[in-house]
């Protein structure tokens, strides 16, 4: 059994539902504010490369990526995941 991890693909616009089937059957949510999210269960990055450039090649902008859980909440368009630990000194520098 391989794991999949999904995703939530916020675009620009409402895509049209024919849009789905050509990027492979995903789920998409035409939001109020004029958006798209596209959820999918990809397998592996390679995956989620190949999704992504679909939606370059359809000239689609994209505006927000994330995992989803069900055990998480969403952080708003532009915030910032807080981190559990920080370095004290920044990594070195290779000339």
């Amino acid at each position: 059994m391989s794991a999949t991890t999904t995703y939530a693909i916020r675009v620009d616009g409402h895509l049209d539902d024919h849009w789905s089937a050509w990027l492979g059957e995903l789920d998409l949510t035409r939001n109020d504010d004029g958006s798209t999210t596209i959820t999918a269960a990809v397998a592996d990055q390679a995956q989620l490369h190949g999704l992504l450039a679909g939606l370059r090649d359809i000239g689609a902008v994209l505006t927000e990526l994330r995992t989803t859980s069900p055990n998480r909440t969403p952080l708003p368009v532009g915030a910032r995941a807080p981190t559990a630990h920080r370095a004290a000194h920044p990594p070195p520098r290779y000339a």
